[in-house]
């Protein structure tokens, strides 16, 4: 059985399965409501019952306290409805609006995806998540009092886990350290959600996303979020790499536009090599964009990779009418952002 949901003052509504809690069923509708543990232990969900029954589920005393019940606040990751329910809560719209965290993590795992690319996974202790929007970076807080930003690849309905993608940069002390010495298990600190690279999911114009390298990180976040809540806007993929070990998750990308009619995917490699036996395009990533979009005015552009790559798609796409404001960058300068 499912019930409707009715956010004040947003008027947002969706509609929650009886066994499903409040919050899980937002997310999935696309509607950001605050969240910290998932669990019932931080607190940072709650709201007021404007009208309606729920199940308040496994709360702790500490972040939900008895005057508080009665006073009608509930915790949205724990409760469950029980009939049709208005809540009061504040929706989140912005990158401004989710509170920046320090936390610790532990190296869940470390995946070498292509000689100069390792995936990581953090986890996070479990009474804490971190809240982001799609496309946003964690800083690294180092020892030395250094920090490295690497941009989430995860999305953030798949929350449990945080996934980077690292390329190793030659005489970079941090990610020589990941190649080398970093190991599963290890402890590190991280600071976050950071940046203003997310998708504007109001609009409802086409959308064109460039990645450049490990560019692809935060486009992977992007496109399984907008899967996720469902956006089916027309959205073409381009990703370049030096040569085809560099499309380090080339299947992944080929199964979202072999299953999601919506989606088109175009690789390009700029210096294919010898036993690539490549046959797919080739050159500048921005130029092949080019190449197949002659006005840009109708669009909307996510754009991520080295600099030079961000700087001439800006200049190149804006001169074929794309607005200025419609261009989104998350520019890799190999250094904190």
């Amino acid at each position: 059985m499912a019930y409707q949901v009715t956010l004040q003052p947003s008027g947002h509504s969706f509609s929650v399965a009886s066994n499903a809690t409040i919050l899980e069923a937002a997310l999935d509708a696309g509607f950001n409501l605050p969240y910290g543990c998932k669990n019932g232990a931080c607190g940072a969900c709650k709201g007021k019952l404007l009208d309606g029954q729920v199940d308040y589920g496994a709360t702790q005393n500490s972040a939900l306290t008895a005057e508080e019940r009665s006073a009608g606040m509930a915790l949205f990751c724990c409760a469950k409805p029980l009939s049709d329910l208005t809540l009061e809560v504040r929706e989140i719209g912005l990158a401004r609006d989710i509170p920046v965290k320090i936390l610790p993590c532990r190296v869940q795992k470390l995946e070498r995806v292509a000689a100069d690319v390792m995936v990581i996974s953090l986890k996070l202790p479990a009474n804490e998540r971190l809240q982001f929007l799609a496309g946003q970076y964690i800083e690294f807080l180092l020892p030395d009092n250094k920090r490295r930003a690497f941009s989430l690849a995860s999305a953030p309905h798949a929350d449990e886990l945080l996934e980077i993608h690292v390329r190793r940069v030659p005489g970079g002390n941090f990610t020589e350290h990941v190649f080398t010495t970093m190991k599963e298990k290890d402890i590190m600190r991280i600071e976050g959600p950071l940046g203003s690279f997310f998708l504007r999911e109001d609009s409802t114009k086409p959308l064109i996303m460039v990645a450049g390298g490990t560019g692809f990180a935060p486009i992977k976040g992007l496109i399984e979020h907008a899967l996720h809540i469902g956006i089916t806007r027309p959205l073409a993929l381009y990703w370049g790499a030096k040569d085809r070990a560099g499309l380090y998750l080339n299947a992944l990308a080929e199964r979202w536009a072999s299953e999601h009619p919506h989606i088109t995917y175009t690789p390009v490699l700029s210096e294919p090599a010898d036993g690539d036996a490549w046959t797919g395009r080739t050159g500048l990533i921005h130029e092949a964009v080019m190449a197949d979009y002659p006005d840009f005015s109708a669009y909307q552009t996510y754009v991520c990779g080295a600099p030079v790559m961000c700087e001439a798609a800006l200049r190149d796409f804006t001169a074929r009418g794309l607005p200025k404001d419609e261009f989104f960058a998350d520019v890799f300068s190999y250094a904190p952002k």
